[in-house]
């Protein structure tokens, strides 16, 4: 990258100011007698000293504890390290701080008004689910599932379940059968939340058979509690005739109207919280167990100062209870803000709703997806035309890499005045290892910078850091949200493998990054994805934002197959309704590429196809194609989104 390259946009200096960045550097000045002139300094102080950073984050989050701790950091390695050991507190208690009548959950959902709860509201009714499920006996560690879509119901349960001390677990109605029961046979549920029946793109779809099928085959469960398409959560009225099985309740016969108290079961840091899943493409997934503490004070920091949400903010972000970015966002309730769920397709009953939305509901903070900007890209909406976005300050994207054009296309169609906010992380972590920050410029191609006290560094295959080089994102130093470990893992084989094999004591996430001179990290894709024509290492997006340019071209996935004892890039393209992929075309593509990138870019071979295979999240998965490209197997293709579209793959021939 050039030193010359200028910034897209640069933050006011008003908004600086009231930066939430600015009141933690004025906590620490008072608190701990630092100053720091720059978030370069700062971030090195956050990594060097990550005891007092953490201990800072402790302290001005003021997270509510019962017991506090003996040591901030015990074992300073990775894996193993011990956070605030000796520390007693509450996931949920935290999330419930405020119990007033400001809105806690604006739910919006395809074909249904819109439903709001204050956090007076919220409190009640997660107080009436926790007994309900004392009722059922649900403990301190009992695991609890939930088969749900974004609606107030899954939050509700959530909190309920975690201030229980027991752990939650949850899929969207959108996974298969076997995704889903590959999920939680794992670890024995002992009751189910699931959703009846939902809207998605003007479609009913019942979920009851296979409710019923994850009931009979997986024993640990003992009730499943169905969440009614109309639930009224303020009339707890409800119609429980068609129910046959013993085991099946409503959502609202499950909860208990004499308990009004909810007594926040205390617990270690690191008692789970969460257990999440990898993707599965590969084999079966790995259960991911998240610990409470360590969640709470990570999502803290990046909502609170690489976010910068307030309680006044409104933050909203297209995602599904079966992504990490459910979780995430719902930790903006610790700060007080309105969270605002959203159900349904994002482009139904047209490509202008989620927009309205941001306008009708006053958004301050939206999340999305790069495949959902060049969707509206394409699709020739200017929003910013058509919408009041003055109170839209930040949208924040992640899923996959945000391309220079998607950065121009958002400041010069969407708002010309907004922080946008590549972040980047994962399930692994429940959180970011590089995301935005409010006092910072943003670069075009670029995630603005490195999370505080996350170490994080570009390593070439001899460990060496890197600067302005592409290399492997490692993190350096422990932090609080690594995992405390995988579900079934007694050893911590899979743990190791997983993270700890390539770079001993050093966390290997398997993206293929950049840190640039000025402090920012480009992403080029999965580790595993990228391509190896030659010797040289290419990264998936490095095509990706070239070939997605093209205004024929819908999406596109590339993969290395093996040839020759080398690897040759295939480059695969779905094409706007009705068009064909001609020479014309395969020439237009491939001099965009060779003149944008470099003749290594250039796929030996280019072809069109119907659909891209998706993650649940959104993610391609080229992984699966490269395999079946070269001869291998593909196991568990539930994980995908649509699976069918693999099939495809082992119909093609190449010369």
């Amino acid at each position: 990258m050039s030193d010359e390259k200028l910034p897209i946009w640069i933050p006011s200096d008003d908004r600086i100011n009231s930066s939430n960045v600015k009141k933690y550097l004025s906590f620490l000045s008072s608190n701990y007698r630092k100053t720091f002139s720059n978030y370069s300094e700062q971030y090195n102080w956050s990594v060097t000293e990550i005891e007092e950073f953490w201990k800072s984050i402790w302290e001005y989050s003021k997270i509510v504890h019962s017991k506090t701790y003996s040591l901030v950091l015990s074992k300073r390695i990775l894996p193993g390290a011990v956070w605030f050991k000796d520390s007693e507190l509450n996931f949920a208690e935290n999330l419930l701080r405020y119990n007033d009548d400001v809105v806690a959950i604006i739910s919006i959902r395809e074909n249904h008004p819109t439903i709001r709860l204050t956090y007076k509201e919220l409190y009640v009714l997660v107080a009436h689910c926790a007994a309900g499920l004392q009722n059922l006996g649900v403990k301190k560690g009992d695991r609890v599932a939930g088969f749900v879509t974004n609606y107030p119901e899954s939050v509700i349960a959530m909190l309920a379940v975690t201030s229980l001390g027991a752990i939650w677990s949850s899929t969207s109605p959108d996974f298969g059968f076997d995704g889903v029961y590959d999920r939680f046979s794992q670890i024995e549920p002992k009751i189910l939340f699931a959703t009846e029946l939902y809207n998605y793109a003007g479609k009913k779809i019942n979920c009851l058979e296979k409710i019923e099928k994850l009931s009979s085959q997986i024993p640990s469960i003992e009730k499943v509690v169905l969440i009614d398409e109309f639930n009224d959560l303020k009339n707890k009225e409800t119609n429980s005739n068609h129910i046959k099985s013993p085991n099946f309740i409503k959502f609202n016969d499950l909860l208990d109207n004499t308990s009004t108290y909810i007594t926040f079961k205390q617990v270690p840091f690191d008692h789970p919280v969460y257990i999440m899943y990898s993707s599965g493409t590969t084999g079966k997934p790995k259960c991911i167990v998240h610990g409470a503490g360590g969640t709470l004070l990570q999502h803290f920091k990046e909502l609170h100062l690489h976010t910068d949400l307030k309680r006044e903010d409104k933050i909203a972000y297209y995602t599904t209870c079966g992504w990490m970015m459910w979780n995430w966002l719902v930790s903006g309730l610790q700060l007080g803000a309105s969270v605002v769920l959203i159900d349904g397709s994002p482009v139904y009953p047209d490509n202008e709703i989620l927009w309205k939305k941001i306008e009708e509901e006053c958004i301050t903070i939206f999340g999305t997806s790069p495949k959902y900007l060049s969707s509206i890209e394409k699709s020739g909406l200017v929003p910013k035309e058509k919408f009041s976005l003055s109170k839209l300050k930040t949208i924040l994207s992640t899923g996959s890499p945000l391309s220079e054009e998607n950065f121009k296309w958002v400041y010069k169609n969407v708002k010309s005045d907004l922080q946008l906010s590549s972040i980047s992380g994962g399930t692994d972590i429940i959180s970011c290892f590089i995301l935005g920050c409010p006092i910072l410029p943003v670069y075009s191609g670029e995630i603005q910078c490195r999370g505080l006290g996350m170490k994080v560094e570009s390593y070439d295959d001899n460990g060496n850091s890197l600067v302005d080089e592409k290399g492997e994102l490692i993190c350096a130093e422990p932090f609080p949200s690594s995992p405390i470990y995988f579900w079934n893992d007694s050893d911590n084989q899979k743990y190791k493998k997983a993270y700890f094999e390539r770079f001993p004591n050093v966390w290997h996430h398997g993206d293929f990054i950049k840190i640039t001179k000025t402090g920012g990290v480009v992403v080029y894709g999965r580790s595993d994805a990228t391509l190896n024509p030659g010797g040289v290492r290419i990264g998936t997006a490095e095509i990706y934002r070239i070939v997605e340019s093209v205004d024929e071209v819908v999406d596109s996935i590339v993969v290395g197959q093996n040839w020759n004892n080398d690897v040759r890039i295939i480059l695969f393209v779905v094409l706007k309704s009705g068009l064909m992929l001609d020479s014309k075309l395969v020439e237009k593509l491939k001099t965009n590429i060779r003149v944008s990138a470099t003749p290594r870019h250039v796929p030996s071979v280019i072809h069109q196809i119907t659909s891209i295979p998706h993650t649940i999240s959104g993610k391609k998965v080229e992984l699966a194609v490269s395999r079946i490209l070269n001869g291998e197997n593909v196991d568990n293709k539930e994980a995908l989104a649509n699976p069918e579209s693999l099939e495809q793959f082992y119909k093609i021939k190449f010369d």
